[in-house]
């Protein structure tokens, strides 16, 4: 059986992974917004699942040290994507 994941389950783990790490660093909302240039409203929204742009996305992740992995992933899927069928 195929697992269906929703946009809202991975927005509400995003979220997840942004506050363990902001807290992993001891930094309030406000601390990771003021060096993101961004709202603290926009990581507080951020945390909770609710919208953020891509820009928020990746500038969280650089942040935290998780462009690389996340760029990886990426190059993964698109690697997999341009394989030929053996069938």
């Amino acid at each position: 059986m195929i697992e269906s994941i929703s946009i809202k389950e991975v927005k509400m783990r995003l979220g997840v992974l942004c506050k363990q790490q902001r807290t992993r660093y001891e930094l309030s909302q406000e601390e990771l917004a003021e060096e993101l240039g961004i709202s603290r409203y926009t990581i507080q929204k951020f945390e909770s699942g609710k919208n953020a742009t891509l820009d928020t996305v990746l500038k969280i992740a650089n942040h935290f040290d998780l462009l690389q992995p996340f760029y990886q992933a990426l190059q993964r899927l698109e690697d997999q994507n341009n394989q030929n069928s053996l069938y």
